[in-house]
């Protein structure tokens, strides 16, 4: 695993200023300690920063081709290197190691921008081709490794692993999208393309990039999408017995390596399968690392050490306390925008414990989307079975009404919290699972901003990034929620938060239940198998009975939060007043502060629960602080 980063003039070959390049490279050393490696030549400059993996005496970065015309910078890994170096082989291509990297500059050769169809695994590369004066940028395909670039006034094009590497470069502007900022309250990340600085751009999932010296800066391409087509399996039997087949596969060609290797183990299903298979298939035991929260509805480490106990793996624990909230900083300095998923704190523990014995360790990330596991598919399969009850017309203003009207009880159970499911009623199913979904539910966002920065967003709503993929969705309405997390949630905020920790202290992190041949299999199982009797990832469950415990399949999901509501009564409420009530906020002319303070005052007197909007704010605020004096805030009275 590695950090890549590279400058392309896309107007002529000017030199590349190369301290700048290393300036870049530099600040990504988190990365890959390893070693580092740059690349100039007129108009080009590529980085890299090394986590050696595999054949680790060679394959050192950038990596060029026999005659040195195209060279390569890659994060990632290709499981499937052997066999692709096998065909290319065949085809007359030389070696000079056994590294998937070199994989990549052959491939170009042979199969030119097509190449990325024969990949599988995660990547992020830039491979330059001096014949062809071309640079070509491609991310993989659900999105596991970022890269981020922006294109400067003067037709330089930077490009990065990390925000920080392209901030480091003087002339790129640090202006704040507002359109961004909607989106962060909305989701509590910033969805791609989109960054939080208006001329920055992540590229997405799934994309390419083609960049030629003297023309303008193209649209990327896509070229892989979720199917979501049928698969052909005919029962439920024939199902689970080839998922687990299929699962086991994944996870094999994701042991490969010449470096000490374990696993994340929450004592959730995806992580206890990850575990299983690997257990199954490895002769030493199997290295588990897990996160407790010293607070029982949070901790699921009892969970874990059972799952450890049953495959007899080497199972270390470590608790998160409240006073981690110092780390607010670092997580800021590790995502150089706003992230408001609070997991990032104990994801960031686990990862920082795995590297204590390991420098690869797979993790059962995207279970959920790929089995419809989240509680809010349930929600919405269920409101959108009583939004079929009634037409629109009728549905919305009387459902409009009763949300109006039904009070706000956060503390009591969830069927009886009526007032969120009536306002989703009175829209169609996008709009209610966006409203279901927000971390700050419309109402609330409206109240939030200040006059000002409304005018900014001018008229900008944050369910345009739903809309975005709506033509492409699949008709299905289970399906078509899981689309939009797959395109949105799982590679903004759930890869992000993976990559971004686990970076940080030099850990590569792996992810079997999100190869794509897997995701594809998946896709193409009936929806009910999915979500059955309101039970999530049921097929899932029902192929690992022979493997795992019933008490771990089917116990109440927990997910991997931190007790935000009592921190913020207990010990964080006083330093959460001084950052959301302080002037790094109230100077930024983006909010209404006499809300701010309703905010605040509502959730420490427990009238309400505030936790995800105080925690999105409180991320905010972190960031406007440590990104002074250098931002350019759009807002009409901002500094």
């Amino acid at each position: 695993m590695c950090g890549i980063a590279g400058i392309f003039d896309t107007r002529e070959q000017r030199p590349i200023e190369e301290a700048l390049l290393s300036r870049m490279n530099q600040v990504q050393f988190h990365r890959g300690p390893d070693e580092g490696g740059l690349h100039t030549e007129p108009g080009v400059g590529l980085a890299h920063r090394r986590l050696s993996i595999i054949d680790l005496s060679n394959g050192h970065q950038p990596l060029f081709n026999e005659d040195g015309s195209v060279v390569v910078v890659y994060n990632g890994e290709i499981y499937n290197f052997p066999e692709l170096m096998e065909e290319l082989l065949a085809a007359g291509h030389r070696f000079r190691t056994h590294c998937d990297t070199e994989v990549i500059v052959h491939a170009w050769e042979e199969w030119g921008e097509d190449c990325v169809q024969r990949f599988r695994g995660m990547f992020a590369f830039a491979l330059w081709d001096r014949q062809k004066k071309t640079l070509f940028l491609a991310r993989d395909r659900l999105g596991i490794k970022p890269l981020h670039y922006a294109l400067l006034a003067d037709g330089r094009l930077l490009f990065g692993s990390e925000l920080k590497a392209l901030l480091v470069c003087p002339e790129l502007p640090r202006r704040i999208d507002p359109r961004a900022v909607e989106d962060y309250f909305s989701y509590g990340y910033v969805p791609d393309p989109r960054t939080i600085f208006a001329d920055v751009h992540s590229l997405e999932a799934g994309h390419t990039l083609t960049l030629r010296t003297g023309t303008a800066l193209p649209a990327p391409h896509r070229y892989w999408d979720v199917p979501f087509r049928d698969n052909g399996v005919k029962s439920r039997d024939e199902a689970r017995e080839e998922l687990v087949e299929r699962l086991r596969e994944a996870v094999r060609i994701r042991l490969v390596a010449e470096v000490p290797l374990g696993a994340f183990l929450s004592g959730g299903v995806d992580s206890s399968a990850v575990v299983a298979m690997m257990a199954g298939l490895s002769e030493q035991p199997v290295n588990t690392s897990c996160i407790s929260f010293g607070v029982a509805e949070f901790d699921e480490a009892d969970y874990a050490a059972q799952v450890a106990k049953q495959f007899g793996t080497r199972h270390q624990v470590e608790q998160v306390e409240a006073d981690d909230f110092d780390l607010i900083d670092q997580l800021i300095d590790l995502y150089d925008q706003p992230y408001a998923d609070s997991s990032a704190m104990p994801t960031y523990r686990v990862c920082e414990l795995a590297k204590k014995r390991v420098t690869v360790a797979l993790s059962g990330d995207g279970g959920d989307e790929n089995f419809a596991g989240y509680r809010r598919y349930r929600w919405q399969m269920y409101e959108d079975r009583l939004r079929g009850l009634l037409p629109r017309g009728l549905r919305k203003p009387l459902f409009g009404a009763l949300g109006a009207l039904y009070p706000k009880i956060d503390w009591a159970p969830r069927v009886l919290r009526a007032k969120s499911t009536f306002q989703a009623l009175a829209r169609d199913a996008v709009e209610g699972y966006f409203h279901n979904f927000s971390i700050l539910p419309d109402a609330l966002r409206q109240s939030l901003y200040s006059a000002g920065f409304k005018r900014e967003l001018a008229g900008y709503h944050g369910i345009e990034v739903f809309n975005r993929y709506l033509d492409d969705a699949p008709e299905h309405p289970l399906s078509r929620v899981q689309y939009l997390d797959m395109k949105t949630y799982l590679p903004g905020d759930i890869l992000t938060k993976v990559d971004r920790a686990s970076m940080a202290h030099a850990l590569e992190v792996r992810v079997p239940i999100l190869d794509h041949r897997f995701v594809e299999w998946v896709s193409g199982l009936p929806p009910e198998w999915k979500l059955s009797g309101g039970e999530g990832k049921r097929i899932f469950k029902q192929a690992l009975e022979p493997h795992l415990p019933r008490d771990i399949l089917y116990r109440r999901k927990m997910g991997f939060a931190v007790p935000l509501a009592k921190w913020f009564r207990g010990p964080l409420r006083e330093k959460l007043r001084n950052a959301l009530l302080g002037p790094v906020l109230a100077d930024s002319g983006i909010f209404d502060q006499a809300f701010l303070a309703r905010l605040v005052e509502q959730h420490q007197s427990g009238a309400r629960d505030h936790s995800a909007a105080l925690w999105a704010l409180l991320m905010f605020e972190a960031f406007l602080r440590r990104a002074q004096p250098d931002l350019d805030l759009a807002v009409t009275g901002a500094r």
